[in-house]
This record gives structure tokens, sequence and C-alpha cells, in this order.
């Protein structure tokens, strides 16, 4: 962040009312911002450009008539005052329809020959205005704005939204430097548009320091500012926050109590969530179909799908009818979570509705397939996108390629992109990826010579997906000449850039290279021979880092990380809280691990099952039934993870009856997913580890009889207590109905051996 920025935002924040003077030069350009997308309704003032003449013209309804006044006026006239066309010229702007660009240019044109940018801005910023609404005209929008001697907070606010619209974040703050450069500061109609940038580029700092801004200019009061507000904590998950901002709003709309409510279902505090939707209503605000939607899809996403199609229900008795992007929700939701055959069923009752699937909807529940790794249900899927002619988008082609890399037939997803017409970079990029996904990075590489060889220029997504394959199988050399070639290119790192790089060296054990690049971004210092690097850790980044110090049990360097995470807002999010605890469990400091895990807000099941792990692994199984017991107090529910920590640990020390009281918990509450086998066969390892071999065969009895990790787990048990005979006959039951067998076979020879049998041994 840029000394100017610091001293701006900073200066806002204080008391004083006074407006202190700020030089900022215009090669600056402020990348402290980020975009989070919302349904919010902005409003956009009409600040007219009253002419002196204007009521002159009044009448005239047609611009062009207006313009031919204008010329024959020049023609009788040479020697009139320049200012006066200039109003009428941009009063003959103020007539024109935005999105007929020829008429802009024509006015434009005449406006050049009569030479009426002089002395005054007033054509060149109208100018500006209108050229800056068409996503076509925006490089003329700019060229006129760069020629204008005086600029009007209107023309930076028309660019500074164009860029918002485009989603083009660096140049959206290069404006905006520029604009604050001038001595002009954003008011309360341009706040929500800077506020949605520092969401969308993740800057939650430099977002509260904007909130810092406009309680100092007292715009919070205003619905848009404080709406963006929300959403700009929803989106750093600070509910905290975001409740405060609309606890304090003077005025709230619909827009207003559906951000919280979204907000609330991304933190997962479903209850609060429905209670607002409540409230919602008692305070005389109904719900419309963005409302139901954000409710919909929030229960969705935290695998409330039964409540979620009840809402839906619900929804239609209002009166409100159930459109394709309500069912999307549910079905995106669903898939988010990992709730493939839930996204499924919600799929197959859009069916019974009058409401068709669309291009969203297949690219969609193809994810789904490809997470159930279910190839005749992808195919299916795909048959009947074809057969409604859904195929042909590129969002659905690149879920036809993922799914089918997904499912192991990596040469159907070429096809898939073969009969692709009009490749574009982004469809390559699809193709790419599944490749690295493969781990055919010779695949990846080749496609990438043909894209250039076919006049298809890589973007930065293209030379990420690379970077991340080549950092995943630890090719240094291949790593950095990657990244060289992406520099030569005029491409620019960003923070996935590092992202990818980082998390790549961790996984493939090169744990220092992965701190090493982390530590460089910190200092912003020089990196490839003089590429120097703009770009700040971010919470993944944050993420990675900790989890290389984890690796290599480095508790100084994770204890400073720790400190840039708190520095910067990080330790709220949820993964970067995690991590810490992970990495300081396994620095064998329990004590930093809790208080981290203490100060968390949003506690979920994952944190606890890492700090469960932590104890146990220190042989505290006291403290990990403590903490387990504090998560069905707070109403999380076990993970069949946290039943795989607690029951070996039950097993090694002995403690058969906290292993019941486990199992009656997992029996109670009919604690069956798809791993169900394999927490029973961890019952069956604690119920022999804890010498009750009667209990283990009442799991294994119970269990279903084709799976082989059952098997196997209760011939291992026979073979713990030295029940050979036993552990021999099952493993011939276990022959007979086909099922193969571990490592635990390797065991059953000197078993034989053992009993004298000879010739079972030789068999």
């Amino acid at each position: 962040m840029s000394f100017f920025t610091m001293s701006i935002l900073h200066n806002s924040l204080l008391p004083s009312k006074s407006i202190p003077d700020i030089s900022f030069s215009h090669s600056n350009k402020l990348n402290i911002f980020h975009h989070h997308h919302h349904h919010h309704h902005h409003h956009t003032p009409t600040s007219e450009l009253q002419s002196p003449t204007a009521t002159t013209y009044s009448n005239q309804r047609y611009p062009q008539a207006h313009l031919t006044s204008i010329a024959n006026r020049t023609t009788n006239h040479v020697n009139s005052s320049s200012e006066i066309y200039d109003t009428d010229i941009a009063h003959c702007l103020s007539l024109l329809n935005t999105d007929c660009l020829s008429d802009i240019r024509q006015v434009h044109a005449q406006a050049l020959k009569l030479n009426a940018f002089e002395p005054n801005s007033l054509i060149g910023n109208k100018l500006t205005i209108l050229y800056s609404k068409n996503k076509e005209s925006l490089k003329i929008a700019l060229k006129v704005f760069d020629d204008i001697p005086e600029r009007t907070v209107s023309a930076y606010a028309a660019l500074i939204r164009a860029f918002c619209r485009l989603e083009q974040w660096e140049e959206l703050f290069s404006v905006f430097g520029s604009m604050i450069d001038e001595g002009m500061l954003p008011n309360k109609y341009l706040v929500p548009t800077i506020l949605k940038a520092c969401s969308a580029m993740e800057m939650f700092r430099s977002g509260k320091m904007i909130h810092g801004y406009v309680i100092r200019k007292e715009l919070e009061s205003d619905v848009f500012v404080g709406n963006t507000l929300i959403d700009l904590y929803a989106n750093c998950a600070d509910l905290r926050l975001s409740r405060n901002v609309f606890d304090s709003m003077k005025e709230r709309d619909v827009v207003s109590w559906t951000a919280l409510i979204s907000a609330c279902m991304d933190g997962g505090y479903l209850d609060e969530a429905m209670e607002i939707f409540h409230s919602m209503q008692l305070n005389g605000v109904n719900p419309d179909l963005i409302s139901w939607n954000a409710l919909v899809y929030g229960l969705a996403r935290n695998g409330e799908i039964a409540l979620a199609l009840l809402s839906l229900e619900e929804m239609q008795e209002k009166g409100l009818k159930p459109r394709v992007n309500s069912w999307n929700g549910i079905i995106s939701g669903c898939v988010q979570n990992g709730y493939f055959k839930d996204a499924l069923d919600a799929f197959s009752n859009m069916l019974c509705f009058p409401e068709d699937p669309n291009s969203v909807t297949i690219a969609s529940i193809l994810p789904a397939c490809a997470g159930l790794k279910d190839l005749n249900l992808g195919r299916a899927v795909h048959g009947y996108a074809l057969k409604c002619e859904l195929c042909g988008n590129v969002h659905v082609e690149g879920s036809l390629i993922d799914m089918y890399a997904k499912c192991g037939r990596i040469d159907y997803a070429e096809k898939v992109f073969v009969k692709v017409e009009n490749k574009n970079t982004a469809m390559c990029n699809e193709m790419i990826a599944a490749y690295v996904n493969e781990r055919k990075m010779e695949e990846a590489l080749e496609l990438l010579r043909l894209m250039k060889k076919d006049g298809l220029r890589p973007d930065v997504i293209t030379y990420n997906t690379l970077l991340a394959g080549n950092a995943r199988n630890g090719q240094v050399k291949e790593t950095y000449d990657m990244l060289y070639e992406m520099i030569r290119m005029g491409l620019k790192l960003d923070i996935v850039s590092f992202n990818v790089l980082i998390s790549g060296f961790q996984q493939s054990g090169l744990s220092y290279e992965a701190l090493k690049l982390f530590q460089i971004m910190q200092s912003n210092g020089c990196f490839l021979n003089q590429v120097l690097v703009a770009t700040s850790p971010n919470a993944v980044t944050t993420t990675g880092a900790l989890a290389a110090c984890a690796d290599l049990n480095l508790l100084k360097q994770g204890k400073e990380i720790h400190g840039y995470s708190l520095r910067n807002g990080f330790e709220s999010n949820i993964y970067v809280s995690s991590a810490l605890i992970d990495m300081y469990m396994k620095c064998h400091n329990m004590d930093l691990a809790t208080q981290v895990f203490r100060r968390l807000e949003n506690r979920n099941t994952i944190c606890l099952n890492i700090l469960i792990a932590g104890h146990v692994r220190n042989a505290q199984l006291e403290e990990a039934l403590e903490l387990f017991n504090e998560m069905l107090l707070e109403g999380l529910k076990p993970s069949s993870i946290t039943f795989f920590i607690l029951l070996p640990a039950c097993g090694d020390m002995g403690a058969l009856r906290v292993g019941r009281e486990l199992h009656g918990y997992i029996i109670k509450n009919q604690f069956v997913d798809d791993s169900n086998s394999t927490l029973a066969s961890a019952l069956i390892g604690m119920y022999a580890k804890c010498s009750s071999i009667v209990e283990a065969k009442s799991v294994f009895d119970s269990g279903v009889v084709e799976d082989g990790a059952l098997w196997n787990s209760m011939i291992s048990a026979y073979l713990i207590h030295g029940m050979d005979k036993d552990a021999i006959a099952l493993f011939k039951q276990m022959e007979l109905m086909g099922i193969a067998p571990n490592h635990t076979f390797s065991a059953l020879p000197s078993a034989c051996a053992r009993d004298g049998l000879a010739e079972e041994a030789r068999k």
C-alpha cells in the first residue's frame, strides 16, 4: 500500500473535521482494493449540466436538430463566444441516447470542428461520461479524459463505474488515485463502487479504512453505502461487523436484510439467518425473489437440503414462482459442500417443474457427477444437454471436460475439447487444467505450444495452472523457467501465481522453497532478476506458509507469520486459524494452539478436529474428550474424521468405556456417510485393542458383507488376540466371497505355522 493511500485513509479516521492537503504522483496507482458480486441496486446521481442558453432549445427534443442549429449559428457568427458553444454542445449531448454511439461520435466530431474544448472542459467531461457507458467506446472515453484540462467528479465517477462493471480493478484504482490527487474525494454515490472493488481484491483492511472515511464524512446513514459495507464484511467472514453496520443503519431496504441473511449463511449461522428472515417480514419488509434465493441457496450450501426445499415450497405459497436461478442455487449450494447426491435429487425435482434447466444448471450439476466419479451419470447429463441444445456454452463445455477428466476418461475430455468450435483461451485453460490434475504435464505443455501456434494468447490463468502442476511435482527449475516465460510475454504475476507456487512447493515437500517465496512477497523485494514483486500475501498465501512452518517445525517463523496475519486481519479467516492451530500443534505448543482456538468467533468442526488431534498426538485424551463435548454443546456436528481421531486413541490407551460411549453416539445419531465402512473398521480396531473381541465381532457382523475393509480389520483383530484359527477361517470365507485381502494377508502364513498348519501356510 502506498504512502498516499495510508495517509488519506488514516486521516479519514481522525476526529478532525478538516480535510488534509494531499499530494500524489499521477504515476502511482491505488492497488489496495478488491471485488465481491452482490445484487445491490446501485443509485446513480443525475447532476444535469445547465446551459445559459438551454431554455432556448427546451423545445428541441432531438440532438440532430440542436446540432444543426449550432452549426448554422457558427456559420453566421464566426466570432461568437466559444463558451456559449460549449454549453450548447453539452446540452446537445445531454439529449443523446447513450446506446447510440454514432450520435455521440457525430456530436463529438462537431465539437472538434468548432474547437469547442477550449477554454473550458465542459464538453470533454460530458463526452467521457457518455463514452464510458459503452464497453466498446471505453478506450475513446479514456482518450477524451486524458485531454481534459479540468476534470469533474462526474467524469471520474463514470470511468470508475465502467471499470467496476468490467471488473478491471487495477484500472479502477488508477483512476481513483488520480481523482484523489486532484483533491476530489468520493461521495456517497461513489463509495459503494470503491467498497465493491475492495471486496473483490480481498484487501479488507483497506475496506475498513474506507469505512472510517464513511464515518468521518457522515455517510453511514446512506442505505446503499450500508448495504455495500455489509457485503464487504460478509466477504471477509466478519459477521460481527456486518451486523454492527446493519444495526447502525437508520434506513434499511430489502437489499439490507438480504445482505445480512447471506452474511449469516456464509458463516454457517443458519438459525440466525432464519431469525433475520422472519424479522424482516415482521418489520414490514417483504422478501423478494433475490431474498428467497439467498435463503434457499444458503440452506443448501450448509447441507440443509430438506429445509431448502421446504423454503422453496413456502416461497410458492407466498406467490413467488421459483425461477431457474432458485433451483440453480440449491444445486450449486449442494455441490460446493460436497453434497453431490443431494444436488442430483434437486436436479430431478427441478425436472418435475415447468421451469426448464439452463446452461448454468448443466454447468452446476456436472461437477456433482465428477465428485461422485459417476461416469454413466455424467454421460447421461451430457446427453440431456445435447438433446436440449444446452451445449455450445463455454461453461458447460468446461464442466464436461472437468467431469470426464475426474471420472478417469481424459480421452472423452479430449473429444469434447476437439469438437469445440472457435476455441478460446478459457477453453484451452480447462483442458490444460484437466491434464495437470491427471499429472500429464507433457500433454499440458504441448497444448500450450499449440495455443501459441494457432495465435491464441495464453493468459495468467494458463500459466498459473502450469505453475501449480510443476510446483506440485517438485520441479523447481521447470517452475522458474515457466515464470521467466510468463514475464517475457508481459504477463503480470498475480496473487494466485504465488499462492499456487507456495502451496505446490509445500505439498511436494519443498517447504523451504515455499517459505522463501512468502518472505519475498512480504519484503516486496526483487524477484527473478529485477522483476519487482508488488503483491502482498493474502489469507490463502498465509495458510500455505503456515503449513510449511508446520512441516519443518519452525515455531519462530510460524509466530512471525501469525503476527503478520494479525496485522492484516487474517486470523478471523477460518482457514488461516485452522493452519495456525495445526502449526502450533505440530510444533508441540498446545497452549498457543488453544489460545488461537479460543479467540475464534466462528468455530467449525475442522478447527476442533485439528485441536483434538493435537491433544491425542500429545497423549492428552482427557483434554481431547473435553473438546469433543464442547463441540456437542456448541451444536457442531462431529465428522467422520472426529471419530477417526478419537477411536484409535481410545484403543491405544485402553479406554474401553469412552470408546463405547463414542460408539453409542455414532449409533444414536445414525452417523452414516460415504466413509461409514472405514468408521466401522476403526470401531473394530478400537475394541480389539481394548481386549473386547466380542464387541469387535458384533460390529463386523452388522457391517456391509462385501466390504473388504471390515473383513481385513476383523482378521487383524483375531491375529492381535492370538486367535489364529478364527483368522484363517475368516480368511477362507473371504476368499470364497471374492473379496480382496490387504496387508493383513502377510501375517497369515506365520499364524498357520504357529498352529502347525504347514499345508495352509504353503497355500
